[in-house]
């Protein structure tokens, strides 16, 4: 807690300034009288910097809860407002209490974005260009920050709650906040036009599979098939591009994994929530201020091989642990998961050729799409729909090699004729599993009827 009252001297050390709106183009400059502070601006900057000295001087002394933090800072704002005796309206004595508190124990002007259930993404773009993604839409808000420095202190609060720091030894950052959401911040002199800040929120509720149902994001009959597909110990790739929803959908697929299985998740920043009882879960940790002490995806997937586990969940591949990711599905870890970015199913086994010769290994490209075939049975492609939906576009099995190339057997694939009709978009293609004799082996039953194609209609079960 000593900390986090250090933190509120850190803000309080800054000096007070109006709020202002950066522009692109050259305006004439104001007028003397159009620059002066208004009573009510000038007692907002006095009453944030008089806050953190009081609240930050008893965090020293004694221990306080961030919701009694909160309350303290409320209830001693309120009563410089009562001293000052400003002409408030309650709208605006609303906003001081809101906005005030925010800045000293929340986030700031973004405070109220974190806590809007309808917002997926925060992207701030320095102070006075803030975008939130709803609905899969990217719009502008009419938020800001008052300065630089202001957004600077808002990030650094961020990070040094992980013991991370951001200054210009270290201009960019990977944090996540205590919810899980996803952090990553980049200043001068990397960022040119000021601090950028963005947040991939996390779920509190979360998605279920019956969700992606209701959504037309996933077929009734795919999501079957998948649920099989983990029950019978498949290898499974997901591919997609930034932002569609891929941690999610691993998310929502590790929940078919029995409960009687050892789980071991490898991520770069915690993300996964599984219900099973048996997991242990292992985070990427970054190099310290001296450049050293960083351990990668790589070191913690060799590492969970000695751990005994049933099935390995890798967040994302993006480098050479995709050769120990490839080698743990090949010696006994069936039912394993990972992600990786890709636009199809194809482009996604390239993907993983291309990471597997970063490993530093002189292989030859047979013998890595010899590694690829025997180890990844299922890829799920996801695609964000240019209204913004996220839906499964494709599920394909690898079905072997064929000289130079990788063979693809794809079950379901998304008709993208009905893109507009409000209906199930992904279809089976008639084509059936090559693996339903593993499956069946490890206690997962398939229905033939799952992979027939229906020429008219919405294919719902």
């Amino acid at each position: 807690m000593a900390g986090l009252g250090r933190v509120l001297n850190e803000l309080g050390s800054s000096q007070p300034s109006a709020p202002t709106r950066h522009t692109r183009d050259f305006a004439p400059k104001p007028s003397a009288a159009a620059q002066a502070i208004s009573p009510i601006e000038s007692f907002v900057d006095r009453a944030r910097i008089q806050l953190v000295e009081v609240i930050g001087a008893s965090l020293t002394a004694e221990g306080i809860g961030p919701g009694e933090l909160r309350q303290r800072v409320t209830e001693e704002l309120a009563g410089l407002i009562e001293k000052e005796n400003l002409p408030l309206t309650r709208s605006e004595r609303q906003k001081i209490l809101t906005d005030v508190t925010n800045d000293v124990v929340g986030y700031g002007p973004i405070e109220a974005l974190l806590e809007d259930p309808s917002v997926s993404e925060i992207m701030v773009n320095g102070t006075d260009s803030i975008y939130v993604e709803r609905d899969g839409q990217i719009v502008l808000t009419d938020i800001v920050f008052r300065t630089d420095a202001h957004l600077r202190q808002i990030i650094q609060r961020i990070v040094s709650s992980i013991g991370r720091r951001v200054d210009e030894m270290s201009p960019m950052v990977d944090a996540r906040l205590p919810d899980g959401s996803r952090v990553n911040a980049i200043i001068a002199p990397l960022a040119v036009d000021g601090a950028s800040l963005t947040i991939r929120k996390f779920s509190r509720d979360g998605l279920s599979a019956a969700d992606l149902v209701e959504r037309n994001s996933l077929s009734r009959q795919a999501l079957t098939f998948l649920q099989a597909a983990i029950v019978g110990r498949l290898n499974i790739l997901v591919s997609g591009g930034t932002g569609t929803g891929k941690t999610t959908f691993l998310n929502i697929l590790s929940g078919f994994i029995p409960d009687t299985d050892r789980i071991v998740t490898i991520e770069d920043a915690v993300e996964l929530r599984l219900r099973q009882r048996h997991v242990i879960r292992l985070e990427c940790r970054p190099a310290n201020v001296e450049g050293v002490g960083a351990v990668g995806t790589r070191e913690l997937v060799r590492n969970s091989l000695r751990m005994r586990p049933d099935r390995i969940i890798v967040g994302e591949c993006r480098g050479g642990e995709a050769l120990d990711m490839l080698q743990a599905m090949n010696t006994g870890h069936d039912g394993s998961l990972t992600t990786l970015h890709a636009n199809t199913p194809r482009d996604a086994l390239s993907r993983i050729e291309t990471m597997v010769m970063m490993a530093g290994f002189d292989l030859p490209s047979r013998a890595i799409r010899e590694q690829i075939v025997s180890a990844v049975d299922v890829i799920v492609q996801l695609e964000r729909l240019r209204s913004g939906a996220r839906v499964v576009s494709s599920i394909a099995e690898v079905n072997g090699a064929s000289g130079d190339g990788v063979l693809l057997n794809e079950l379901y694939a998304l008709d993208y004729s009905l893109a507009d009709s409000g209906r199930q978009l992904l279809r089976p293609t008639g084509e059936t599993p090559k693996n339903a004799d593993k499956m069946e082996k490890n206690g997962a039953s398939l229905d033939p009827s799952m992979f027939k194609m229906k020429k008219y209609g919405p294919w719902i079960s």
